[in-house]
């Protein structure tokens, strides 16, 4: 009887999982339908055109019973002129009055915005509120953001939840990338930003430097800017110097490490070493036997949770993407400009045991600077750090070239400028 009723509590419990599937299904559903009504219901209202790719992703994620994360507004390629544009607004009012909590990563393509649009975007991105919503990831490519927005969006990006961040296209220029990064000033979680394509001069070079030294920042595209060698120099010296000399300080505190066992080893005493082996077998047994009762024990004990570590602050990058940023001889200071740039950039390449990729295509850096870039990743061979993953120019000698490519692994750009971008 035991066993039956045991039996019929498991088959209930079953049918509860089964029927608590359907029922986290049959809500998402309902979420999402009930979602694009109102957000079909604030395009009327404003005068704006539904974005297909919203209404595609809504129907995609009912049929195959699933949440959507992802949150894509973008305007269609070809428009007629009688079609209202598609706008931000009506799809910040759906997701503030439907308190959608669900969405990670909120992507806006080639969608037009103003100042007014941009600060009911950082209200929402801002944990300040009574409803916080989780977005981790926020992508605003080819927008027309002025100074004045792309600083008010540093300044609510400090208080999100965002860990990635994707400006490109926007050409807020200099003073813009100023205002981004003083709203950004003490963020501790944002560790990708991409500002492609944004107009930033060799001023920008200095700003984005000290920025890196003082957030938690790990990958950065640059890509299709005009920073020049003197921009590209000032972004770099701070992370190569600091590389530099966390490298030194490893090899002398290992060399001191060398002369201490070197120093223990010949104070040993042999007399010691006899009575070791002097010592009975019934002693070593016993040492042996509770080696092994404490191996078990440690096989019986459950692995710890690997907690996520919070990411550190300091000048370090993992992924330096300089594509395109006119790092040549044709500034004004001639030859020189691009090997002071090479030479702090050997620096970054031969020290630094975090970074995993280069991107310096597109930049005529010359057969010198290309030799000098050979020399340093053979370096790091030697010194055993981490592959590295580069992309130079082919405007150099062709064997320098092939073996930059044969030191290193093959990257590909994602990276492109608009007129690329069109013809794909």
């Amino acid at each position: 009887m035991k066993k039956e009723l045991m039996s019929g509590k498991k088959k209930k419990e079953n049918k509860g999982g089964k029927n608590g599937k359907k029922r986290s299904t049959v809500e998402a559903g309902t979420i999402l339908r009930r979602f694009l009504k109102t957000y079909e219901k604030h395009c009327v209202q404003t005068q704006s055109s539904a974005s297909i790719t919203i209404t595609k992703n809504v129907q995609y994620c009912c049929e195959h019973e699933k949440i959507m994360t992802k949150i894509l507004l973008a305007s269609p390629e070809a428009a007629t002129a009688n079609t209202p544009p598609v706008y931000l607004k009506p799809l910040l009012m759906t997701i503030r009055d439907e308190r959608y909590m669900f969405g990670k990563e909120l992507c806006i393509w080639n969608v037009s915005v103003s100042n007014q649009d941009i600060a009911d975007l950082s209200l929402v991105l801002e944990l300040c509120g009574r409803t916080r919503y989780p977005f981790t990831h926020l992508e605003l490519l080819d927008c027309g953001i002025d100074v004045w927005s792309a600083e008010r969006l540093g300044k609510a990006m400090c208080f999100s939840a965002l860990q990635e961040v994707n400006l490109d296209y926007n050409e807020f220029s200099d003073e813009g990338l100023k205002g981004l990064l003083s709203g950004l000033s003490g963020n501790c979680q944002i560790v990708s930003l991409s500002i492609c394509y944004c107009n930033l001069g060799p001023a920008s070079g200095y700003l984005l430097g000290l920025f890196i030294t003082q957030s938690t920042v790990r990958d950065l595209y640059v890509n299709g800017n005009q920073l020049q060698c003197d921009g590209a120099l000032d972004l770099i010296r701070m992370i190569a110097e600091h590389a530099e000399n966390v490298s030194l300080q490893k090899r002398a505190s290992s060399n001191d490490e060398d002369d201490i066992n070197l120093t223990h080893h010949h104070l040993e005493d042999p007399v010691s070493e006899m009575s070791f082996v002097d010592k009975k077998p019934e002693r070593i047994q016993t040492a042996s036997s509770k080696s092994s009762f404490t191996k078990k024990k440690r096989k019986h004990k459950g692995k710890k949770k690997s907690t996520k570590k919070p990411p550190e602050v300091g000048p370090w990058l993992v992924k330096l993407h300089l594509a395109d940023n006119e790092i040549d001889a044709k500034g004004e200071e001639g030859l020189r400009s691009p090997l002071q740039f090479i030479q702090m950039l050997c620096l970054l390449i031969k020290f630094s045991a975090e970074l995993t990729e280069l991107d310096m295509d597109d930049n005529n850096v010359g057969d010198l600077c290309g030799r000098l870039i050979l020399e340093a990743l053979k370096e790091r061979k030697e010194a055993k750090l981490p592959d590295l993953k580069v992309k130079v120019t082919a405007q150099m000698n062709a064997d320098t070239f092939s073996d930059i490519l044969k030191q290193s692994q093959k990257l590909k750009s994602t990276k492109k400028s608009k007129k690329k971008k069109k013809k794909n």
